[in-house]
């Protein structure tokens, strides 16, 4: 096992020609070509290779990486090679913080899977347990889990996992920050001791170092895209502007024509409601995705963003951290996050699968430490747009700084 709390990240600069080179069976091969990807990227190619050969991964990669892929495809193929273990329960196990993301997972499992004989059960709160019993009662091959609802299930006698052969913790610091630390625990107690082990986490705090020392057997340590980065097809500016008239510049920016998918942040579940809202009243179609809204009607928004029936998505930053949704032109920070690295979150949801993208934040006067913090993180400064129809008069900044003396 590792010997310290603070793992050692490599990254191989081998470039991968083609996803035959990784050594996949030819239904996955297959099953890639078809989705149209015509090369592993970085963490696909740097982690199926080490995960076909049964190695424990550590994996320091954000979202829009590919990471579903480099843990679902050696997964089905493990799954397709081996023959199942005795006992109840799935085969592989998949632990993620978010329902919108548990769900697409999912979905990925389904895509990839297309040409081989695997079932995949997706299990999250805030809908009928009925189905997903029901699921986990065949035994399905892989089961794709938010922490809360399996517990309750495993506390029910419903989920057992006397077979399962691989676990994987995705967006591991998230469910960090949302408190699911303790659940995984528990619910890792009830596993077989002999098992493949992968965790992906976009940052390292100490408490996921400690985890992954505590799970992780010899593990290969990859890192891709560090949180500090950001891509670098993103255009971002920021708009100083007072609180007050931040509703009235989203407005005014919204009228560009290229704005055609749009997805803005919000700090909190009714911040993102009343966004939503007064956009729509004044003629832009837009929803809003958080906690507090059914699983349902988080996911008939996110299907109309996706879809184009809707223009704007509004979101918080524990709903939106399961988006992922091709084409998103823009990104605006309506408030500017409170922890810098969920800017580079943000921002990383446009620009994706090679297109460019812009990010737009909107900074008051309170919000501009946060501003600093995020430029630290990220080595540069954020350009200023300096001509909005809303912008503060340096004079006026230089008033704020004193104290409202001039």
């Amino acid at each position: 096992m590792t010997t310290s709390f603070a793992p050692s990240f490599e990254s191989s600069t081998t470039p991968v020609a083609s996803f035959a080179t990784l050594g996949l069976i030819d239904p996955l091969q297959r099953a890639v070509a078809a989705a149209g990807y015509l090369k592993p990227t970085p963490i696909q190619a740097q982690a199926i290779p080490h995960l076909l050969a049964g190695r424990d991964v550590l994996g320091c990669a954000q979202t829009g990486t590919g990471k579903t892929a480099a843990f679902a495809l050696p997964i089905l193929d493990r799954l397709t090679r081996e023959p199942r273990r005795p006992g109840r329960g799935p085969r592989a196990l998949v632990l993620t913080p978010t329902r919108e993301l548990a769900t697409q997972i999912g979905d990925g499992f389904a895509d990839y899977g297309v040409n081989v004989a695997s079932q995949c059960a997706v299990v999250f709160g805030g809908v009928g347990q009925g189905p997903q019993v029901q699921a986990l009662r065949r035994n399905v091959d892989i089961v794709v889990a938010t922490p809360g609802r399996l517990l309750d299930l495993m506390a029910q006698g419903h989920a057992r996992f006397e077979a399962c052969e691989v676990l994987v913790l995705d967006e591991a610091d998230r469910m960090l920050d949302m408190g699911f630390i303790d659940p995984i625990r528990r619910i890792i107690a009830a596993l077989p001791r002999r098992r493949q082990n992968l965790m992906f986490s976009a940052t390292m705090p100490r408490e996921i170092a400690q985890l992954a020392h505590s799970i992780l057997v010899d593990p290969v340590n990859i890192a891709v895209a560090p949180v500090s980065s950001t891509v670098d097809k993103i255009s971002q500016w920021v708009l100083h502007v007072d609180r007050g008239d931040k509703r009235a510049l989203l407005r005014e920016v919204l009228r560009d024509p290229k704005m055609s998918r749009v997805l803005v942040f919000t700090r909190t579940k009714r911040g993102a409601n009343k966004v939503a809202e007064e956009l729509d009243r004044n003629g832009v179609r837009a929803d809003a995705i958080h906690g507090n809204k059914s699983q349902g009607a988080r996911q008939r928004a996110l299907d109309s963003f996706k879809r184009g029936g809707i223009r704007v998505l509004v979101a918080t930053d524990i709903a939106a951290r399961g988006i992922d949704v091709d084409g998103v032109t823009h990104v605006i920070n309506f408030e500017m996050p409170i922890e810098p690295e969920n800017y580079v979150h943000r921002i990383g949801r446009t620009a994706r699968a090679g297109a460019s993208g812009v990010a737009l934040s909107f900074c008051d006067h309170e919000e501009r430490s946060a501003l600093r913090a995020i430029e630290r993180l990220t080595r540069a400064p954020v350009r200023v747009v300096q001509d909005h129809p809303f912008a503060k008069s340096r004079s006026g900044m230089r008033e704020e700084r004193n104290g409202g003396k001039s």
